[in-house]
């Protein structure tokens, strides 16, 4: 099992969107469960060859929702999500 940091600005945007909740919910059980490695969600990856920044979309369709997530620490087991939104503002 593994450590979730959820910055306060991630659970805002979050409250922005309350049909992508149980989404959300799911792909937080799922890190938590599984570590950052979660390679059955759609269009997974690392971000720009960056070995810690992974990204997927949490939906199909429009508007179409991505989270973004950092490995922070592989020994302790830490996560960091990094964002959840809309893939328009996606920092990447």
């Amino acid at each position: 099992m593994w450590e979730i940091i959820i910055p306060k600005k991630v659970i805002k945007n979050i409250g922005k969107y309350p049909d992508i909740q149980p989404l959300y919910n799911k792909f937080l059980k799922d890190l938590f469960n599984y570590g950052p490695y979660i390679t059955w969600y759609p269009h997974y990856g690392r971000l720009n060859g960056k070995k810690a920044l992974f990204h997927c979309h949490l939906n199909v369709g429009h508007p179409r929702y991505v989270a973004v997530w950092e490995l922070k620490n592989k020994k302790i087991k830490l996560i960091e999500v990094v964002y959840v939104g809309t893939h328009e503002k996606a920092p990447y």
